[in-house]
């Protein structure tokens, strides 16, 4: 359980679901890690946002995983903000190996009733905030000359079209177009980049009574059961979701040297979602 021994690990997005989970599994493989979150609710987010005892239960799972661990409440909309973090994480441990750029918001509407409001603040965190903390942390990683394993979070919703998710869909399929850029770029520095694209997973971002309402079609006070009917419609396998070690799983693969010679790859992770396939009344 040492495939990441004597590195160190950016991850945003930590406090809580996706990012603490990779922050466990990164630890759990011997890296350090440098642990970020907004820790606070965003105006147009309809779900509750993160918290500071949530960053503070996603340190305490890493020491107890046995790994060094240092968080910093931070926004990745403000430059600042991730660039103290890198300071911070490179005076503890010496340097950036692994970059999981993880923080995300979703948020519910047709395309032409959003807000001006609802469509920048989606567009600032999950796609310029992604490139932010890319501009942030790569250039300690190109001037240590090791290398290193950049890994965006995009989704389902990066490669096909989702009603109602105008924004949230638009800026995660701006990820996959950053980071194969990113890909060609940095290639010559051995700094390999990739994308992740979950399904729905088990955490907040869907676990929360908007999102239930919106996968039963507007049904108020609609539950998790009533929703996940639909989610497991969605997808090849038998599942309404994924869970966040799922996640983190194919995070730590792209992370170590397993997959030292992939880059510039869109891997999904979502039970066939957007794998063709016909359903039962199809057939």
């Amino acid at each position: 359980m040492t495939r990441l021994a004597g590195k160190t690990a950016f991850i945003t997005g930590a406090a809580r679901g996706q990012g603490r989970a990779h922050a466990v599994r990164l630890a759990e493989e011997g890296a350090n890690i440098i642990a970020l979150d907004i820790c606070r609710d965003l105006d147009t987010v309809s779900y509750a946002g993160s918290t500071t005892d949530e960053l503070d239960h996603t340190v305490k799972l890493v020491e107890a995983a046995g790994g060094r661990i240092i968080a910093e409440v931070a926004d990745v909309r403000q430059s600042p903000e991730i660039e103290k973090a890198v300071d911070r994480g490179i005076e503890a441990f010496g340097g950036i190996d692994i970059l999981a750029v993880n923080a995300g918001i979703a948020g519910y509407g047709p395309a032409i009733e959003l807000s001006e409001t609802d469509w920048q603040e989606m567009i600032d965190v999950n796609l310029t905030g992604a490139w932010k903390t890319v501009r942030a942390v790569a250039p300690s990683m190109i001037e240590a000359g090791l290398g290193g394993s950049i890994i965006l979070t995009s989704s389902a919703a990066g490669m096909i079209a989702f009603p109602n998710l105008a924004h949230y869909t638009a800026a995660k399929h701006g990820l996959i177009g950053l980071m194969k850029v990113l890909a060609v770029e940095l290639a010559p520095k051995k700094i390999r980049v990739n994308v992740v694209c979950p399904s729905h997973v088990n955490t907040p971002m869907i676990q929360n009574p908007a999102v239930y309402e919106l996968f039963t079609g507007g049904i108020p006070g609609a539950t998790a059961g009533q929703a996940s009917v639909a989610m497991k419609s969605m997808h090849a396998m038998p599942i309404p979701w994924v869970e966040p070690e799922d996640i983190s799983n194919a995070v730590l693969w792209l992370a170590s040297n397993e997959a030292r010679y992939v880059t510039g790859v869109v891997l999904p992770v979502d039970g066939g979602l957007t794998a063709p396939f016909k359903l039962p009344h199809e057939a």
